[in-house]
């Protein structure tokens, strides 16, 4: 089995993306090229890519503890794709 954590910014678009990765301290292009950032349907995606790789189980990491909205919505539009 292969596991991988990867924190985690999504949002509707591109400002909420920024939002949340700058309020955890990180830039949202790094975060797209080695960490899971974008729309639900960007980072469903990137998802894909590390099942193709063989991994079998993948932890999200919500950095943003306060950010309620962001659960929910990756909860909403990501979980349920995967």
């Amino acid at each position: 089995m292969l596991s991988a954590a990867q924190t985690i910014a999504v949002g509707r678009d591109d400002a909420e993306v920024r939002r949340r990765a700058e309020a955890i301290g990180r830039d949202p292009d790094e975060m797209r090229a080695d960490a899971l950032a974008g729309t639900p349907a960007q980072v469903v995606e990137r998802i894909g890519e590390f099942a193709e790789m063989g991994a079998t189980r993948l932890y999200l990491q919500l950095l943003d503890l306060h950010d309620l909205d962001h659960l929910e919505l990756v909860a909403a539009e990501v979980l349920r794709q995967v």
